[in-house]
């Protein structure tokens, strides 16, 4: 009897590794030819804050198939390690959190009232959607909620609601084609007026381009923002849907904030290839997989329910 896929986990797999394998590019030395010619840095990949808060929201589905905003508030808090790459105002938020303030103030107070608008809030949901497969109502709603913990910017909320969508989507069309512009038009009925949303839309207009061109216009991440970082995930996603290493690989020609761009994107094709090779499909390699740094004992003991 073929198992069923765990396919949430199928994500998270594909988020970490792209995540550890971009912020290999960080260190000197690291070479994209080398990369793109199928010889990627040696082992060990250590992971980053995105990998640890996308934990901490997959083990909330696994345990109570929901966002619960305070308890979810609590455990990013509660793990947050600052050497893994966490942002300087997602730091203040989560100590001020664990010091007792509720979080909703703490993310409300945020950049002089505003919220973060920051693309942390999208790195974290491709699990999430991924776990309401063929549901995108769902994983928008529980998408948002997972946002507003840290972020209560419309455009991070509306950053992570896409991402979560077109998670969904892929994991739902998992075993058979999704045409590149079929994943971009089932996120457009979730977007509302502004920049991310703004920038999806000229993503499903740029579907051909190169990834030299798609990074230039859309941006890579380098701003940190949900609107210069969401629209290429999402771009990449669709362009390279059915190949995990060359999605991974196109976030790091691009540059910019690439550990974030490989997670996003990551997660959202590992849920469509899930890991290794079946005919036309390239999922996660073996290989990667081994040289990404062991996820956290209490993540990599969730089992699916």
């Amino acid at each position: 009897m073929t198992p069923v896929p765990d396919i949430a986990r199928d994500s998270l797999d594909g988020l970490s590794v792209g995540d550890a394998l971009g912020a290999q590019f960080f260190v000197p030395g690291r070479s994209f030819p080398e990369l793109r010619d199928g010889r990627p840095p040696a082992a060990p990949w250590p992971w980053t804050d995105d990998t640890e808060m996308a934990c901490s929201v997959h083990e909330q589905l696994r345990l109570r198939g929901h966002i619960d905003r305070d308890t979810l508030a609590a455990v990013f808090a509660d793990r947050c390690e600052p050497y893994r790459g966490y942002g300087g105002g997602t730091v203040v938020v989560l100590h001020e959190i664990r010091d007792g303030r509720p979080w909703s103030e703490a993310a409300g107070a945020a950049f002089d009232g505003r919220g973060s608008w920051g693309n942390g809030a999208a790195m974290r949901v491709p699990p999430l959607g991924a776990h309401f497969a063929g549901d995108p109502n769902r994983a928008a709603a529980e998408a948002a909620s997972s946002a507003e913990v840290t972020h209560r910017h419309p455009e991070a909320i509306i950053g992570a609601m896409a991402v979560a969508v077109a998670a969904s989507h892929a994991a739902a069309t998992r075993g058979r084609h999704c045409a590149p512009a079929e994943l971009l038009d089932a996120v457009d009925p979730y977007l509302v007026d502004g920049r991310t949303s703004e920038g999806i839309r000229h993503a499903r207009r740029l579907l051909g381009r190169s990834v030299a061109e798609a990074a230039y216009t859309l941006g890579n991440g380098a701003s940190v923002s949900a609107q210069d970082t969401v629209p290429f995930t999402l771009w990449v996603s669709a362009t390279f849907l059915a190949d995990y290493p060359a999605a991974i690989t196109a976030c790091v020609e691009a540059g910019g904030d690439v550990d974030t761009t490989a997670a996003i994107v990551g997660g959202i094709v590992a849920a469509h290839t899930g890991t290794g090779t079946h005919g036309a499909i390239r999922g996660v390699p073996e290989s990667w997989l081994s040289a990404r740094e062991a996820l956290p004992g209490w993540a990599a003991d969730l089992q699916s329910s």
